[in-house]
């Protein structure tokens, strides 16, 4: 049996998911639900290495969809301030189901390909909150996280579907796709008795191309290291040797 997902709550006192179309004019407006992206990240947040990506499955909407509008004060890029207007969703929480698969376009890393040592240790990195900070869309949203089954509790969209229209789903880098560009992809929302089922990044029918970026490169024993660094930090123990 694979050994390669994870489910978890996230929530926060507030989330900006932001629309890339009203950063224009430097305000900020939440969509009213968190993008694929966003949801990676936080993936990315709760344990992460570039031997492999996460999959974002689906989320499930727990709380009603409430934004509220906030004056910010912005430096401006010549100096002083500025007013901005940021819309925020507020009080959220989402169950998260996501899975890991291996980056092929990282063959070099293809000796740290072992499914229960990164499942086990993003399982107890879970457990912990994660290894980084969490973020609902922007630094200032803090956010938390914390192991739960898909189907926990009561939803407020439980008997419900809407459709959100068109959505960033997320960004294609080149150490994921082998290309030397950055793409933007979009997607169709929409959400079913509570839950919107992603569909997967090469299954986007609508993108455009942004700047040109090469891949990072992750060398073993330059600026990548496997097994032993988690042994240094005591996060196999009380652990069956076996899942390693």
């Amino acid at each position: 049996m694979k050994e390669n997902k994870i489910s978890f709550r996230l929530i926060g006192k507030k989330a900006l998911f932001a629309d890339p179309i009203t950063r224009v004019g430097g305000e900020k407006f939440s969509y009213p639900v968190p993008t694929y992206q966003a949801l990676k990240g936080i993936c990315e947040s709760i344990y992460w290495k570039p031997t492999f990506v996460w999959i974002v499955d689906r989320v499930r909407i727990m709380n009603p969809i409430r934004t509220e509008s906030r004056g910010i004060r912005v430096p401006k890029y010549g100096g002083g301030n500025d007013l901005s207007v940021y819309t925020y969703l507020v009080d959220v929480e989402y169950i998260v189901e996501a899975h890991f698969e291996w980056n092929e376009n990282r063959q070099n890393l293809a000796d740290d390909r072992n499914e229960n040592k990164h499942f086990f240790i993003a399982k107890r990195m879970l457990e912990r909150g994660g290894r980084r900070d969490i973020f609902l869309g922007t630094r200032e949203c803090q956010g938390y996280v914390e192991p739960c089954a898909f189907d926990e509790g009561d939803g407020y969209y439980d008997n419900e579907s809407l459709s959100f229209g068109v959505m960033t789903h997320g960004i294609d880098y080149p150490d994921e796709t082998g290309l030397d560009k950055l793409r933007t992809r979009l997607w169709n929302v929409r959400m079913e008795n509570g839950v919107i089922n992603f569909v997967r990044p090469e299954e986007c029918t609508m993108f455009f191309d942004s700047v040109g970026y090469s891949i990072k490169p992750f060398e073993p024993g330059e600026n990548f290291s496997g097994l032993k660094e988690f042994e240094k930090e005591g996060m196999f123990d009380g652990m069956d040797d076996k899942a390693l």
